[in-house]
């Protein structure tokens, strides 16, 4: 069985969801990947996040995950994937805004991002349709409702 290391850093002190929530979600969506892999989830405030998006995106506004893949030049055991920066006020007004549960929105950006890690994009429709079609394939695996569709409020 292949294991997902995660690097968990909190940058922040909101409540937040429980660092095994984290480590569920990212096995959830890593199970494309068939070695050993690590990654980084830091979860930060507004002012970090604005300024990585900035910085790295010239978006200046904070955003509710970022991903920064590793290209490892050589092959490394375990594979190192990158970092994922989330914003946890983002995340938090969004999943109210759009009348979703707090933790199922943490679980689709978590899984959202580590996809991103493994290449995957949405930059053009055909890319946004793969994407989405396994993020919601994976997210069904948690018992979590597909993320597209409008709320029942």
């Amino acid at each position: 069985m292949k294991t997902v290391l995660i690097d968990l850093q909190h940058a922040v002190a909101d409540p937040l969801p429980a660092d095994d929530d984290f480590q569920r979600w990212a096995e959830a969506a890593l199970t494309l990947v068939d070695v050993d892999c690590e990654l980084c989830i830091r979860i930060v405030d507004v002012a970090e996040s604005q300024q990585l998006n900035h910085q790295y995106r010239q978006k200046d506004y904070p955003t509710n995950v970022l991903s920064f893949p590793f290209d490892a030049p050589i092959a490394l055991e375990p594979r190192l994937l990158g970092d994922l920066v989330m914003c946890a006020p983002v995340v938090k007004k969004e999943a109210s805004e759009q009348g979703k549960p707090e933790q199922h929105h943490w679980a689709h950006l978590t899984i959202h991002g580590c996809l991103h890690l493994l290449g995957y994009d949405h930059l053009n429709d055909e890319e946004a349709e793969e994407m989405e079609a396994l993020e919601i394939q994976i997210l069904q695996t948690l018992d979590i409702a597909n993320p597209y569709l409008e709320p029942r409020l």
